[in-house]
């Protein structure tokens, strides 16, 4: 069985050879494909036609392996999201700055939620966030393991919703139903044969609302943070 390839890609050193193309194009260029076209369509020969004139091979010397090309993408984007002043003393403040900086990152770049969970959390930018997160905790008492598991907590929250969402409004444009009428109607369709057995349901679906995504984000994240502040206040 071919295991995965767990080699750091910052540990290699990045070719120093006079050619024209560098490691940071080429990440560059693999972000811009997977923007496009998603995880799924992220292949080395689309990076290369990105690139122009370049072939699939060639961009190996530069990011090792379609994993170490992974690690790059997430470490690029994720230097998008501000880090916490630790002069700002406002640990609840900063981190609930960070994760809505994070949602909206991982809105813009749908991927990261895709793969963010599918190689160590090694890179030099996400190494620098989640210490500076880890200070942000640490500060208030927090004991480290229990501040990283904070830390975790919350990113799995930012990141699972923003891969629900994703996976959500791709399933609404599959079957037409993404803008509010279309959806509307399609589920003015389903209620009666909701309504026969499931009441409340069929209550709602006869007018149906609700949060928008980045509102449930905002309440979950609002829950989590409410029960640090718990476990902070009994220390």
């Amino acid at each position: 069985m071919v295991k995965p390839d767990l080699r750091l890609v910052w540990l290699s050193p990045e070719p120093d050879d006079g050619r024209r193309l560098t490691r940071a194009a080429v990440v560059r260029a693999a972000v811009s494909v997977a923007d496009e076209a998603g995880a799924a369509g992220l292949t080395m020969a689309a990076v290369a036609g990105r690139l122009g004139e370049y072939s699939a091979m060639a961009l190996y010397r530069y990011v090792d392996s379609k994993d170490g090309l992974v690690d790059l993408m997430l470490d690029h984007v994720v230097a998008e999201v501000p880090l916490p002043d630790p002069a700002a003393g406002d640990w609840r403040a900063q981190l609930r700055e960070v994760a809505l900086d994070s949602w909206a990152m991982a809105r813009r770049h749908v991927w990261y939620a895709q793969l963010v969970h599918t190689r160590p959390p090694l890179g030099p930018n996400l190494l620098r966030r989640t210490e500076a997160l880890l200070r942000t905790l640490t500060a208030t008492g927090l004991d480290l393991p229990e501040a990283l598991s904070y830390v975790q907590m919350l990113d799995r929250h930012v990141y699972a919703a923003a891969l629900a969402d994703a996976e959500e409004r791709a399933m609404l444009r599959t079957y037409g139903v993404d803008d509010d009428g279309a959806f509307a109607a399609a589920v003015q369709e389903l209620r009666q044969v909701v309504a026969a057995r499931h009441p409340l349901l069929g209550r709602w679906m006869t007018a149906p609302e609700g949060p928008a995504a980045e509102e449930q984000l905002t309440r979950g994240l609002d829950f989590l943070l409410d029960g640090i502040a718990g476990r902070i206040a009994a220390r």
